[in-house]
């Protein structure tokens, strides 16, 4: 047993966790954008306090500062998010943007859209 440890703990500090290493799912993404519900100045993920007036987002796994462009299917309308925080965490649900963001959207509460990365 003591061995099999020893070969995990080596196996798991080789292993490079930088921001480079995550794996972008969000390139042509489809699903659900949900708003944002908590009050500004809640907290982030990454620290920065949420403000409902930025065009911030969301999502599982791509890495904190990068950009995403989120089109709403049903009007076509664009915008241009930063990732700052994780989540939704709810099935179906791909990004959570800021109110200012489901504004630019045009939606409030739900909607279909596509994401885009440059990565």
């Amino acid at each position: 047993m003591k061995g099999r440890m020893v070969l995990f703990a080596a196996s798991i500090l080789s292993y490079d966790f930088s921001p480079t290493n995550i794996t972008s799912s969000a390139a042509g993404e489809t699903g659900l954008a949900s708003v944002y519900s908590h009050e500004s100045g809640s907290g982030t993920a990454s620290g920065q306090k949420l403000n409902g007036g930025a065009l911030t987002a969301a999502h599982r796994t791509l890495p904190f500062g990068s950009k995403v462009k989120v089109t709403n299917k049903t009007n076509g309308r664009t915008a241009v998010v930063t990732i700052n925080d994780r989540g939704p965490f709810r099935r179906g649900r791909v990004i959570d943007v800021t109110p200012a963001a489901a504004r630019v959207l045009g939606f409030s509460g739900l909607a279909q859209v596509t994401l885009e990365t440059d990565r």
